[in-house]
């Protein structure tokens, strides 16, 4: 008999990693997917096109509801985990039925953080995660005019693009200096906040939220040291934590997320953690691409293969706000490395290389982000990259040219490569 395989969440890292069991180990485990929201497993990175309406729900879903019946798996959705009795090995569910497993896969991603001022509980401030955050933010835009978007990186500018889109006037409140600073340097960053500027949306950098202010619903957002900005629709973006609340039940280990060794084991045998909310060696990847390879890993591992998880090359590779937006490893530039820049302000194109010890370190783009995967894989494999240096900026194409055919790199795997 099939081994009874329970993976909670059906979300990106769950999706990916019924499909790698099902290249590596098939029949090996009857698997069972529960997930908390009423739907499919889709594409979250693309939540702010459904909202701009450059794309429909369907068109986000990962898998029909046929492929995960034509491969055998019961799918739970609309189901929530409230409880793991890891001594008999039962997960319990809100309804109060109980699922038994042999080996359980948490995948329970992470929850957006609602920050600690005045207000943030009023009617009128939502955060964006989800579908649901999708459909709520959809209704508002049809009755209310104004939106404040807490928070300049990733998914707040994505908020902020989809109800700009819409039709509100969006202003975007950042606590820092500058606009996605854990994905872009200072020059980048600039040309995106002209990028978002033009699009008609409002950004306030270097200010922080101090309350949320309406009688019965929000009204406005007051900032510390004066100064306050209409809204009628507050959007959270002010980041994201690991989901472990469920984990916690097991008795299992938590830091910041779900600690896990190379195998994605948890702190204990046959529970096993990927995607947002699991912690590697000290690191939690708020990314789809390091969840995709957790995940290809753990297939492995689960198929009584050879497989560890050795950490990944942080990597963002997608649009903000309309815009091609690249950066992959030290993009910075730590002491001892050196950049090469190509900037074009005419074509709104960007292009910084980080180099250190003859290998690429880093890399940010901006406009022009074509050769972004390209870039990601010289970094994680440590490609020496001397003898193309002079034309490494301009991309693959020009700088494997230049190089004697003995030494041109063998052709990538195609990846997937999403955040």
């Amino acid at each position: 008999m099939s081994e009874p395989l329970v993976i909670i969440g059906n979300g990106m890292a769950a999706a990916k990693l019924v499909e790698e069991l099902n290249a590596r180990a098939l029949g090996r485990y009857a698997v069972c997917v529960i997930g908390d929201e009423p739907r499919l497993a889709y594409n979250r990175v693309l939540l702010s096109s459904v909202l701009a309406r450059e794309v429909s729900r369907g068109d986000i879903e990962l898998k029909a509801a046929g492929w995960w019946r034509a491969h055998g798996v019961t799918l739970l959705y609309g189901h929530r985990a409230v409880s793991i009795d890891a001594d008999i090995r039962r997960v319990k569910l809100a309804n109060g039925a109980t699922l038994p497993f042999g080996k359980l896969v948490l995948a329970t991603g992470s929850k957006a953080i609602r920050l600690n001022v005045p207000g943030m509980d009023m009617p009128g401030v939502i955060t964006f995660r989800d579908l649901a955050d999708v459909a709520s933010m959809e209704q508002a835009a049809k009755t209310h005019r104004r939106a404040a978007v807490i928070g300049g990186g990733l998914l707040g500018l994505e908020a902020a693009y989809g109800l700009a889109k819409a039709g509100m006037q969006v202003s975007v409140i950042h606590l820092m200096d500058r606009l996605m600073e854990r994905q872009l340097d200072a020059r980048a960053s600039a040309m995106l906040k002209s990028a978002v500027e033009a699009k008609g949306i409002e950004v306030h950098l270097n200010a922080e939220t101090a309350a949320i202010k309406g009688p019965h619903r929000a009204e406005k957002v007051l900032l510390k040291g004066g100064g306050e900005i209409a809204a009628d629709l507050v959007v959270v973006a002010a980041g994201i934590r690991a989901n472990s609340d469920l984990a916690a039940t097991a008795g299992l280990t938590i830091n910041r997320g779900i600690a896990v060794d190379d195998h994605m084991q948890s702190s204990k045998a046959d529970i096993y953690a990927i995607g947002e909310c699991a912690e590697h060696r000290g690191t939690c990847y708020g990314l789809v691409e390091p969840a995709y390879e957790q995940a290809r890993v753990l297939a492995g591992h689960l198929a009584g293969q050879n497989a560890a998880y050795q950490g990944s090359v942080l990597a963002t590779n997608l649009k903000v706000s309309g815009v091609n937006v690249y950066s992959a490893g030290d993009f910075i530039g730590a002491p001892g490395t050196e950049n090469i820049v190509l900037s074009d302000p005419g074509l709104g194109s960007y292009k910084k290389l980080v180099l250190k010890d003859g290998k690429l370190a880093g890399a940010v783009l901006f406009g022009d982000t074509a050769d972004g995967l390209w870039y990601s894989e010289l970094i994680r494999l440590g490609t020496p990259v001397a003898a193309m240096r002079g034309d490494l900026i301009f991309g693959r194409a020009l700088a494997e040219r230049s190089l004697p055919k003995a030494e041109s790199p063998k052709p990538l795997p195609p990846k997937d490569m999403a955040a």
